[in-house]
């Protein structure tokens, strides 16, 4: 499913419409159409939910070139190894229904609570870089501050846990000024 959603519409903006798509059906693809071509404008949208940002003007083979990618990046097929509730990361596997983390040669990782629901929330957005915020409001059960650092000290703990190097992250990579990304085949 996607939703196309133009920023400027009577009553609601489309940001906060985004942002509610988004909260209401995690799996839905999002792309914000708007004629504020600003780079603010776009990182907003971006951070608000959205998985791509047209803007107006725009060739109607571009945005339709742009829905085929975004499909593509959000699909099922990305979701698939989640199905069967593991997931294979580098030399670990992640057990959804199970609630933890096994080594190559199927011992138990030691997790928190907070951290195996980090790691969830990272797997169930394959390929997709997701903001702090974002990541704070997919953990909303959780008491976490946005201000502090937790996030990042989580997703340090998490690297040393399921990256060969920690040091050159491959699973959990830092996307400048957006967030974190979870690569689950680590290319």
């Amino acid at each position: 499913d996607l939703a196309l959603v133009d920023i400027h519409m009577p009553g609601e903006d489309g940001l906060s419409l985004a942002r509610h798509l988004r909260e209401r059906y995690a799996k839905i693809a999002i792309v914000m159409l708007t004629s504020a071509a600003m780079v603010v404008d776009r990182i907003v949208g971006l951070e608000m939910g959205a998985d791509d940002y047209v803007p107006k003007p725009f060739d109607p083979r571009e945005l339709l070139a742009r829905v085929k990618s975004v499909l593509r990046r959000t699909s099922s097929a990305g979701r698939a190894e989640l199905g069967a509730a593991k997931l294979r990361i580098g030399r670990c596997v992640l057990d959804l229904a199970a609630h933890r983390l096994t080594n190559e040669k199927g011992e138990e990782v030691a997790m928190s609570p907070l951290e195996f629901d980090l790691l969830k929330a990272l797997a169930e957005h394959p390929n997709r870089a997701l903001s702090r915020e974002r990541i704070l409001n997919l953990n909303q059960k959780r008491d976490w501050d946005p201000f502090d650092r937790s996030v990042d000290l989580r997703i340090m703990r998490l690297r040393k846990k399921i990256e060969p190097d920690p040091d050159h992250p491959r699973f959990i990579r830092t996307i400048r000024n957006e967030g974190y990304i979870f690569v689950p085949d680590g290319v």
